[in-house]
């Protein structure tokens, strides 16, 4: 007995199953590329802001705990030396800049001698982070 095959039916490429996988790996980077967004701080208790915004052109981050202790990039640097530090991590860029993330308990004057030695290092742009605010 012959067994006839239907000669006239083209193979087909399947789109739904294509497209599924395309979206699949478009949110996979999205999601990856928003993982890498600034995080280079330790984690303190940031203040809140109704339109905090990270700005992404900075270079280096400052990070200042509630008990005053500063870190470079995670690295405990004393306060006396900030300003070196960030001199030689600045390196020869044309406009670096700092993000500082300062906890909220932060004393007022604490956080203007973190600022000083950030200006003695010659940067004159500092992002301040905040935290969304989220009740209202």
């Amino acid at each position: 007995m012959k067994v006839g095959f239907d000669t006239k039916k083209k193979a087909r490429i399947e789109m739904l199953p294509l497209i599924d996988i395309v979206f699949l790996l478009l949110v996979f980077f999205i999601y990856a590329m928003l993982s890498m967004a600034v995080h280079r701080a330790l984690p303190v208790a940031l203040p809140t802001s109704e339109s905090a915004k990270v700005n992404k052109q900075m270079l280096l981050s400052v990070t200042v705990d509630a008990k005053g202790a500063v870190h470079v990039d995670k690295v405990p640097v004393p306060l006396g030396s900030l300003a070196s530090v960030l001199r030689e991590k600045a390196g020869k860029s044309d406009n670096p800049g700092v993000l500082l993330f300062a906890d909220r308990d932060l004393s007022y004057q604490d956080l203007f001698r973190v600022l000083d030695q950030i200006t003695r290092a010659g940067i004159s742009r500092v992002s301040l982070q905040a935290e969304l605010d989220q009740g209202r």
